[in-house]
């Protein structure tokens, strides 16, 4: 491709509305543009490089054995209705009223209407297993959409679904899909790490996700670097926190605490810390108030909380309702004289003499212990891993970082199906559930991600897999005639190879400018004919990422292109 034959807009500096290098640098390279808050324009240069990535997703789902489909964008509510995720999407689905009056979403996700073309066609054993994906835009009316198409409102995705008889079944397709996750970011460039996650609304007990470190990344990660564990802040375990063993158990004593509401604030003004004192936290479950006793440096997670009461769903009390169990006003919450169940997280349960609320207004108790003072009806995990805790399978202390979700897997087992009466006939012609499985990949995201990971102050690094253009052919004055006859020939040359992807960038500029954005976009070989080229008939081969030269002969251009590529691959 010649660059006067293209549209590739690049820009100087970097746009305003731009928060991170890889934003900046999609809209400075000319590879995207932005519509309208969370949606964005792929111009030639992004659109090469999405069909590469895309080329590589399907590639490795084909290899795995997956089956290709194309489900529609609009979605049917009932739908969501019957798997019962439509107050779960709440106000992040996208929906819209026909002229005859039907509500229809367009689709965040695919679960649903993939389950039901399967309960529709597949009805016996024979047919499973099954697993099939499709390349699909998604929506999803995010409250802030930012860092470009890292968290946008429409989104590419790659999902694909499995239908198994059994979980040994389900096993094997997970396993299939996991692997190809592997090798499609390798060949993506991305240098990812696996954590357990908590599979959130999809369900499901099992699931992993890929995670491309990253400090612009939105999900924490807890890693130990002694043995490799490593989990997102959902699904993390740190090793219990062993107990205190005091001198003595002192006497409780009642402080005022005027209008100090909060850990801080009170911690603050009695002069204790945080990780000494007891926050009493009401929650409602099962339309039920329970306590939740939580060390006052720790934060609850109430994804574990739910699962350990198994509740879909819960949430914190409103003010009357502390007030009627406490006695007292939102801030001053305490487990003693609570006649309502009270759960301990593992850390809090083994303070001793620490400082809690009163249950009255404006007041605190010092000393409080557990067994002496009030009783502890469940012990267990439910706070986020926090620093300077350890390892629960080597005792290592942990590390907490960012990352970027590139890919999500998950063993979905039953969920869909039951609820959406997915069944099949067995070999004694039982009906039975099919087992599901589920598995995502953010194909926008892959391109942001690596960005992220590999450029410089000049531009963006790309590898070979999903380079826009291999080489970039600049002949440095399109007025030389002898100069634009070599770059044609080069170009020509290499148009011929198979497999080489090249733009000449036959504008009417100035040497700098040409050399600056053929390091904005990236290409990965830079072929410059120029001075040196007019005085001994030679060109300049320069690599992007190394900076390291060569300079060869017209007639070894191309051999000694092919030979590097093949280095750099």
């Amino acid at each position: 491709m010649k660059w006067t034959q293209t549209l590739i807009p690049t820009l100087k500096e970097s746009p305003s509305e731009a928060e991170i290098d890889s934003h900046k640098l999609m809209i400075r390279a000319g590879l995207i543009r932005r519509i309208t808050a969370g949606a964005y324009a792929y111009l030639p240069l992004g659109t090469l490089v999405l069909n590469k990535v895309i080329n590589i997703v399907r590639e490795e789902m084909n290899r795995a054995g997956a089956i290709e489909v194309f489900l529609p964008a609009l979605q049917p509510l009932h739908l969501l209705e019957e798997s019962g995720r439509l107050a779960v999407f709440g106000e992040d689905l996208i929906t819209f009223k026909d002229r005859h009056g039907k509500i229809s979403a367009l689709g965040p996700t695919h679960e649903e209407i993939i389950t039901d073309i399967v309960r529709n066609e597949v009805n016996s054993y024979r047919q499973l297993p099954m697993t099939f994906y499709q390349i699909q835009t998604k929506f999803r009316d995010e409250t802030r959409p930012r860092f470009g198409v890292m968290r946008s409102k429409e989104f590419i995705m790659k999902d694909a679904y499995s239908f198994d008889v059994d979980y040994e079944g389900l096993n094997k397709s997970y396993q299939l899909m996991y692997d190809a996750y592997c090798r499609l970011f390798t060949r993506c460039g991305l240098k990812y790490i696996i954590v357990e996650a908590d599979s959130g609304a999809m369900g499901g007990d099992v699931s992993h996700e890929f995670m491309v470190p990253s400090p612009v990344g939105e999900d924490v990660l807890i890693i130990c670097p002694k043995c490799g564990y490593s989990a997102n802040r959902e699904r993390a375990e740190a090793a219990p926190i062993p107990a205190e063993n005091p001198s003595a158990l002192l006497a409780t004593k009642e402080v005022a605490t005027p209008g100090k509401h909060t850990i801080q604030e009170v911690g603050d003004f009695l002069k204790v810390s945080p990780s000494l004192m007891v926050k009493t936290m009401i929650y409602v479950a099962g339309g039920q108030p329970i306590a939740v006793l939580l060390r006052g440096d720790h934060e609850v997670n109430e994804s574990k909380l739910g699962k350990l009461l198994g509740q879909k769903e819960v949430a914190l009390a409103d003010h009357k309702t502390i007030e009627q169990v406490t006695g007292a006003p939102v801030g001053f919450a305490g487990p003693m004289g609570l006649k309502i169940k009270i759960i301990a997280d593992q850390a809090a349960s083994v303070l001793r003499n620490f400082t809690a609320g009163a249950n009255k207004a404006d007041m605190h108790t010092l000393n409080v212990n557990p067994e002496r003072d009030f009783k502890i009806d469940q012990v267990a995990n439910l706070r986020f891993v926090a620093q300077g805790d350890r390892c629960a399978k080597c005792d290592h202390e942990l590390e907490i970082s960012h990352g970027i979700e590139i890919g999500h897997v998950f063993k979905l087992g039953t969920k869909y199906s039951d609820a959406l009466k997915a069944v099949y006939l067995d070999a004694n012609g039982k009906s039975t559930s099919m087992i599901m499985g589920c598995y995502g990949i953010g194909v926008n995201r892959i391109i942001a991600s690596l960005i992220e990971k590999s450029h410089d102050e000049n531009g963006i690094i790309w590898p070979l897999s999903i380079t826009p253009y291999h080489v970039a052919v600049i002949p440095i004055n399109m007025n030389d005639a002898a100069i634009v006859q070599a770059a044609n020939q080069i170009y020509a040359d290499l148009m011929g190879v198979s497999g080489i992807d090249v733009l000449m960038d036959d504008r009417d500029h100035r040497p700098g400018v040409k050399f600056k954005d053929a390091d904005l976009i990236g290409a990965p070989i830079k072929i410059i004919i120029g001075k040196k080229f007019v005085e001994t008939k030679e060109v300049e081969i320069k690599l992007r990422k190394s900076g390291e030269a060569f300079l060869v002969k017209l007639e070894e251009v191309k051999s000694k292109v092919k030979s590097l590529l093949e280095t750099l691959a």
